[in-house]
């Protein structure tokens, strides 16, 4: 294409060419006496894992004084498998009474994320977290992002290669630029040079790129929701090679038919010492192809739409040296979420902690943080963070689980048997007061949701199914809505599109089911779909397959649009049935 034929390309491409590999002038603007930074450095300050917010409950009453907002960041935690020490867990856990309000945050992606940090306190909370060998390099912006991984920590041969290939992936793809040594932890500084980034070069990639690895039995990290996901395939405990799904993302924007969120389509199959370049050539096609001009348009999956599998297949051939198979048949993955006591495959136990939306703080009812910091100051516990927001205590002797539910009951956390399945299997994104793409609540509503929602379940005598059931203040996906049985996806200022007919296996979309729907009315929205499934579900029938199956649907669509058509047939179920 001819030069002037080229679409322009977006502020944020400009930001990156000019920031002398991620430098720009964050370290000037820290030795300021300034609450914030301009725009160019909002943008570099991603790539170092910090996004600039300001408190929106504030914002009105602030600007009617003529005062600036109040500006404060967040700062998150590339975790790879959410793998973390004793020792790692201790010193976030310091940090945050530190400098972060004393809450930490369990993100859906295996991370950690610390809000309400002022630009003060950036320098020594990022400092703080490499000092105990915790990055934020690469936890945010244009690159790869934190790779997942199958949270069990299980002992033998293939669960230790996807944790170790995770770790791989992580250091294959992070950027090599020293920006980050020389602002936040006083490297040496020197020239930037177009050889610093080997493999993003001065524009990275066009946005961000999600990696998970996981094996054919357990999907609970989601894996078709990524750009690129590996899925080991066992013969016995011997990993034989890894089917490779690329594609997948879940943001999308309202009333924009084009942006969608879409499920992984299946590259073949790779034999087990090619991972690492398989990651880094899908993530170089995304480079060389992605969309520059349009952010909205700037993901794998609307490169992979725009040419089809069959070109994209073939490009990926033209690149690597070793042979492409054909995807292997596998069983549709179960989900996992660990919580309560398991056994691991090494004589010790490992115990999951429910940890509702992901936020560990101590309140008037619970007393979370304190309890974790006990559990694994007293036991030496490892920490594995989960896809579902919640904290596995890893290398346990048996007779420590006693005393850890002593604790747990001591500071009032809840057991297994204490909660609902909509519960236990609900996620929630921050979105209100800190998340500046937020449209309306999520994290702190969505406790309120789910007590409704379970009354209504425990009326209709479906208070023991499992559901999951997921609320994000905006349609960018963040806590992965659009694979929940239900999900609310925030439109406006208290009222919420309504999402149904995804699968806890993560493999399959919902529909739009209802738009525009206010708080109050959620339950009478839901009521007619709820209702019919307690009276004419299958044995063992979980909502979305049943609302699929009512709609007479053998699999649902690939891709779910930001449209605004909502498919309320399932309504009427009463009447048909």
């Amino acid at each position: 294409m001819p030069e002037q034929d080229k679409p322009k390309e977006s502020k944020v491409e400009g930001y990156k060419k000019a920031s002398k590999h991620l430098r720009g002038t964050i370290a000037e603007s820290l030795d300021m006496d300034t609450t914030h930074f301009d725009e160019a450095d909002i943008q570099l300050l991603k790539f170092h894992g910090s996004y600039q917010q300001d408190d929106r409950d504030l914002r009105r009453e602030l600007k009617a004084v003529g005062k600036e907002k109040a500006y404060s960041f967040m700062i998150r935690a590339a975790i790879p498998g959410g793998i973390l020490s004793a020792d790692q867990y201790l010193a976030l856990d310091a940090l945050a009474d530190d400098y972060a309000g004393s809450a930490l945050r369990v993100t859906t992606r295996q991370g950690i994320q610390f809000h309400g940090i002022l630009k003060d306190n950036l320098k020594k909370h990022i400092a703080g977290m490499n000092k105990r060998l915790v990055t934020t390099l690469s936890a945010c912006g244009d690159v790869q992002r934190n790779v997942m991984a199958c949270p069990a920590p299980l002992k033998d041969a293939a669960h230790q290669t996807i944790r170790r290939l995770a770790i791989a992936i992580a250091k294959e793809l992070q950027p090599a630029s020293g920006a980050y040594h020389e602002i936040w932890l006083d490297g040496e500084k020197h020239v930037s040079t177009q050889s610093e980034e080997p493999f993003y070069g001065d524009r990275y990639l066009p946005r961000k790129f999600k990696t998970g690895i996981t094996h054919a039995g357990d999907n609970s990290i989601d894996v078709y929701s990524y750009d690129c996901g590996l899925v080991a395939i066992l013969s016995g405990e011997e990993i034989v090679g890894y089917n490779v799904l690329v594609g997948g993302g879940m943001g999308m924007t309202h009333k924009k038919a084009d942006t969608f969120a879409r499920i992984a389509s299946p590259l073949g199959f790779i034999e087990p010492e090619h991972v690492l370049e398989t990651v880094r050539t899908v993530a170089a096609i995304f480079r060389d192809h992605g969309n520059r001009a349009d952010r909205r348009h700037a993901r794998l999956k609307y490169l992979i739409e725009a040419w089809g599998m069959d070109r994209f297949r073939e490009e990926f051939k033209s690149r690597v040296g070793f042979e492409l198979f054909d995807w292997k048949l596998v069983n549709v993955p179960e989900y996992h979420d660990y919580i309560g006591k398991n056994p691991q495959d090494d004589g010790k136990f490992f115990y999951g902690v429910f940890v509702e939306n992901g936020r560990i703080r101590d309140t008037g009812d619970a007393k979370l943080k304190s309890a974790l910091h006990k559990i694994v100051s007293d036991n030496n516990a490892g920490v594995v963070l989960t896809a579902n927001q919640n904290v596995l205590l890893t290398d346990l002797d048996e007779s420590s689980i006693e005393s850890i539910e002593n604790t747990l009951h001591e500071y009032n956390v809840p057991f297994t048997d204490q909660l609902s399945n909509a519960r236990r299997l609900s996620m929630a994104c921050p979105a209100l007061p800190t998340c500046g793409l937020a449209i309306t609540e999520a994290e702190r509503v969505m406790p309120g949701f789910i007590d409704r929602i379970e009354t209504e379940l425990t009326r209709l005598d479906l208070q023991d199914e499992p559901i999951t059931i997921r609320m994000t203040g905006c349609p960018n996906g963040c806590a992965r809505p659009y694979t929940a049985d239900i999900a609310f996806v925030g439109r406006a200022t208290d009222k919420y599109h309504v999402f149904v007919g995804g699968d806890r296996s993560g493999t399959r979309l919902a529909d739009l089911y209802a738009a525009d729907v206010a708080t109050d009315d959620v339950i009478e929205v839901l009521r007619p779909l709820l209702t019919s499934w307690s009276k004419h579900r299958k044995a063992g029938q979980g909502l979305g397959d049943f609302y699929q199956q009512q709609a007479g649907r053998k699999t649902a669509r690939q891709t779910v649009t930001g449209g605004e058509i909502p498919t309320r047939e399932i309504v009427q179920l009463e009447v048909k049935l």
